[in-house]
This record gives C-alpha cells, sequence and structure tokens, in this order.
C-alpha cells in the first residue's frame, strides 16, 4: 500500500510536457479543502527542472500563494527561461487553473562548484527510532469531523512523520513556537537528485505554518481559523534523500496582523544540514 502512495506522488510531480516550456499536472486530494501548497511547489519545481541543464540542480525556489488550487481541475504550468548564465539558471514558473494564476514562483539553479563551508548544528533530538508513531485517532473522534478533515487525520500518505512533541492537533495546548519532526518516504525511489528535491518541496509545506499557531493554541481544525500560505521559500544547500529520515526543525519567530511567519533547517539523520525553508502564512480568526 504504502508502495502505491509514494508511486502515485512520484507521478503526480512527472507532469505532461504540452510544448517546450509549457506542462499539465494533475491534482489529489489529500483532505485539504484546497489544493494542497505542496503539491503545487512540487509540480513548479519539476517544471522548472524539465526546462534546464541537467548539469545545474536548483539552490532555491521563491514562490508566492495567488489563488486557491481546485482539486477537481488539472493545473497547467508555464516555464518562462529568464537566463542561463555561466553558472546560474533562472526560470519564472505561473501555475495557471482555470485561466488565472494561483502560483507565481522563481527558482535558480547553479552549476556544482566548490567554496566556503559552514552549517548549524542539528538541534538535540531522539533519533527516529526512538520516536512513536502518533496513534490513530479513534472512530468516535473522527466520527464527529467533515469528510475532509477525517481524510487529512486518517490518511495513509507517501511520507511517515513521527514528532518528537506530538500534540493534539483537535484539542491543542499552547507551547512556545518551536517543533521537531522526522520525516521520510515510506517506500525508496529512484536516485535523481532533480526527483528529490521536488519531493522535498512537496514535504517542505507540511507542518510549517502550523508551527505560528502553537502559542496561540490553536490548529487547522479549531471552528473559526482561516489559514492559507501566502508564500513560500525553499533553498538546497546539500544532496540528501527523502527516502531516508530527515529532520525538519521549525521556529516561528513572529505573528502579528492576521500572518505569521515560520521558518525551517532540515538536517539527515548524520547532522548534515540539506536545506531551509520559509513562509508565511494566513492566520485569520473569524467572529
Amino acid at each position: 500500500m504504502h508502495d502505491n502512495h509514494v508511486a502515485e506522488l512520484v507521478d503526480l510531480l512527472k507532469l505532461e510536457r504540452l510544448e517546450d516550456n509549457l506542462f499539465r499536472g494533475q491534482s489529489r486530494d489529500i483532505g485539504t479543502p484546497y489544493v494542497f501548497g505542496g503539491q503545487v511547489l512540487g509540480q513548479a519545481l519539476s517544471a522548472a527542472q524539465q526546462t534546464t541543464d541537467p548539469s545545474r540542480e536548483a539552490h532555491s525556489l521563491h514562490g508566492y500563494f495567488l489563488r486557491a488550487g481546485d482539486i477537481s481541475a488539472p493545473i497547467v504550468y508555464n516555464v518562462e527561461r529568464t537566463r542561463d548564465g555561466g553558472s546560474f539558471s533562472s526560470r519564472r514558473v505561473v501555475a495557471i487553473q482555470h485561466g488565472q494564476p494561483i502560483l507565481d514562483c522563481s527558482v535558480s539553479f547553479q552549476a556544482y562548484e566548490k567554496g566556503v563551508e559552514h552549517q548549524m548544528a542539528m538541534p538535540e533530538v531522539p533519533l527516529p527510532e526512538d520516536v512513536e508513531p502518533l496513534p490513530p485517532l479513534p472512530a468516535e473522534e473522527l466520527a464527529k469531523l467533515p469528510e475532509k478533515a477525517r481524510r487529512w487525520l486518517d490518511r495513509q500518505g507517501p511520507f511517515e512523520f513521527r514528532h518528537v512533541w506530538p500534540r493534539d492537533e483537535l484539542r491543542p495546548a499552547k507551547r512556545p513556537p518551536y517543533q521537531h519532526i522526522w520525516f521520510r518516504l515510506t517506500a525508496p525511489v529512484a536516485d535523481e537528485q532533480a526527483l528529490h528535491r521536488a519531493l522535498l518541496a512537496y514535504a517542505s509545506d507540511f507542518h510549517l505554518i502550523g508551527t505560528a499557531t502553537l502559542p496561540h493554541g490553536l490548529s487547522l481544525f479549531t471552528h473559526n481559523i482561516q489559514m492559507a500560505s501566502l508564500d513560500h521559500a525553499i533553498w538546497f544547500h546539500r544532496p540528501f534523500r527523502t527516502d531516508e529520515w530527515l529532520l525538519y526543525s521549525f521556529d516561528s519567530p513572529t505573528a502579528q496582523g492576521g500572518r505569521g511567519l515560520a521558518r525551517g533547517m532540515i538536517f539527515t539523520r548524520d547532522g548534515r544540514l540539506v536545506a531551509s525553508t520559509a513562509q508565511e502564512g494566513l492566520i485569520r480568526l473569524r467572529s
């Protein structure tokens, strides 16, 4: 079963090429009200990678979510080949649905070169084998939730997550704005770094803006909350595999004006910092 979920995700990120710079991707309903933001990020990166020399690897992506995506419709990705320089290439990708842009992002690529190196140390946390998987919600609790929420909480997806400090998403307590989560694909995939980057872009949207809700005792399932990703950035530092354990270390330095900011660092289990992320999201409480 897990192999099927992973194969579906890999297939979702491959895209259909319509023209030299035009691609079409399908959408997958994972229980979110609209298209999962990580899916659009992963597909946009996949489209950009297919227009760039394979010797150049993506090192950063910066995007704005402009509209909510329709799960029932495909998404077209239009790639603009902004520049191909001596060492760097840049691409602009616009994701379009029903004739309107839903994501506008830029991706930068670089040919490999050596340089100075340093990194922050990985937080001292238990290894993934020492962190218990989240227990399933009791059937009577799930039955009280809307169908979308049931699918989100009860689904068996392509990624496994192990929370160092788990919390009850239905009855969240207030706590400091940081968290650590181990994650990996539930089945192995091919070696290509371009694929692993697209998979990481997909996974990078999980739990990120939720970190900004921790001090307020809120979650996606709070009845009067409206949450949505506004923008997203990811920087790739070193090679990695998404089918091996990675630690996602989050913090949220501020929330104000109906928006929250969250940051993330992603480490391999042996402590190499392989990617960094940042996201601002809408956190609006309705009366």
